[in-house]
């Protein structure tokens, strides 16, 4: 038998819009949180720091089709509404959003949006299809839930710089915020795709932390960037991790190259690297 959901579930946009506009006319002030499901604490910490910000809070859970490419895990990536609405309930969530595809892409659907600026590298460099997925989405849930504050996990730095760019082009009048990254007590970034992991494969993961910090200890002396981003690479390496994506400090307003070839302004360094089939990524403040 099906257990009921702790918090009230909106399954299309006109239930979502009418629950809000409802907060609204109580002169109530909403934030939200996008997830793709499979929750752990970093999520956990965003819809807290939803609820600081705002009378109610909204978190969606859309496995986004559009940001996997055929080879990815998209069949296989964790699904558990059940677990995930009793955790957002827990953690002060009022409303949960869970569309089906088809309520997100209807029939008929054809309209893509592109971000240029903090989207170009990086990941596009690997995975070209998921800005464009990612711009989409973000902007129909934005534009569905309509709230005053929405908030993203700094886990995903890039992606952070792309949402701002994005709400700040389209005029979307939603505040994007982000938040610091939830680590666990080795320093390994929560993640989602952390099931994934061997528990050897988990120890090697907890290396990625330590060797991003070494290298932005390094970055921050002004060492030449291109030099220390080698050396964080083979580090990775010698770590076992199987393959290194990337390894790159950029500058943390917009992910741009430094110029001169060493840090001039505040910068980010970040990573992504592979354990077996799981991609890890990573970044820190430099």
């Amino acid at each position: 038998m099906n257990r009921p959901s702790p918090l009230p579930i909106a399954r299309t946009a006109d239930a979502l819009r009418e629950t809000v506009r409802g907060w609204r006319r109580q002169g109530l002030t909403v934030s939200f949180v996008p997830t793709m499901g499979a929750l752990h604490e970093g999520h956990l910490t965003l819809v807290r720091e939803a609820g600081r910000r705002a009378d109610r809070v909204v978190a969606s859970v859309f496995v986004n089709p559009t940001q996997f490419a055929a080879h990815e895990d998209l069949g296989t990536y964790p699904r558990r509404e059940a677990e995930d609405a009793e955790l957002l309930a827990a953690a002060g969530c009022q409303l949960l959003f869970v569309p089906t595809v088809e309520e997100m892409y209807p029939d008929g659907f054809t309209t893509s949006v592109s971000v240029g600026g903090p989207s170009q590298g990086l990941e596009t460099d690997f995975r070209p299809h998921f800005f464009g997925g990612v711009a989409v989405v973000v902007a129909k849930l934005l534009n569905q839930v309509q709230a005053d504050v929405a908030v993203f996990g700094e886990k995903d730095y890039q992606q952070l710089l792309v949402v701002r760019r994005l709400a700040r082009d389209l005029d979307i009048p939603t505040e994007i915020v982000g938040s610091p990254t939830e680590r666990d007590g080795h320093g390994l970034a929560l993640s989602s795709r952390n099931a994934y992991l061997s528990d050897d494969d988990l120890a090697r993961a907890r290396r990625l932390n330590g060797v991003l910090a070494e290298a932005a200890v390094k970055a921050a002396d002004r060492r030449p960037l291109a030099a220390v981003e080698r050396a964080a690479y083979a580090e990775l390496l010698k770590a076992g991790f199987e393959r290194v994506d990337y390894v790159a400090v950029r500058r943390a307003e917009d992910l741009a190259v430094f110029a001169n070839g060493v840090m001039d302004a505040p910068a980010r360094i970040l990573a992504a690297a592979w354990l077996g089939k799981t991609r890890l990524i990573d970044n820190m403040a430099v």
